[in-house]
């Protein structure tokens, strides 16, 4: 790989399963991730999935597209727009610095909102 190389995207429909699944699998038990009415008291119009559920993913979709082999050694990301029940989350990654082994890549994770998720991942591809 090389700096300049776009990895295939990933498209993921975000359901309230999977934002529930993930915040119950993450011990996350905040109302936000999985009572809709309370969500909306506090202001959000419904569920929404939480950070560590993103960098699950962001780590599946880099993983996945480098292969078996490849080695996760820093995850950075923020978060922007929510992802809600219902929405569509579009992952896609450019490598940014590629050295030996090791690459960087850009993930962006986009919804109808916007970037849900922004960040770099450093990751290890043995040879």
């Amino acid at each position: 790989m090389k700096p300049g190389d776009e990895l295939p995207p990933l498209v993921l429909p975000i359901t309230r399963t999977l934002i529930v699944a993930g915040a119950i699998a993450s011990r996350d038990y905040q109302d936000v991730h999985h009572d809709a009415e309370l969500a909306r008291e506090k202001g959000s119009p419904d569920i929404f999935m939480n950070i560590l559920t993103t960098n699950g993913l962001v780590g599946r979709y880099v993983t996945d597209r480098l292969g078996p082999r490849a080695v996760l050694r820093k995850v950075a990301i923020r978060l922007g727009a929510p992802n809600h029940p219902g929405d569509t989350m579009t992952l896609t990654g450019t490598v940014t610095e590629a050295d030996g082994d090791t690459v960087q890549v850009r993930i962006v994770g986009a919804n109808r909102l916007g970037n849900h998720v922004t960040g770099t991942v450093t990751v290890e591809v043995p040879r």
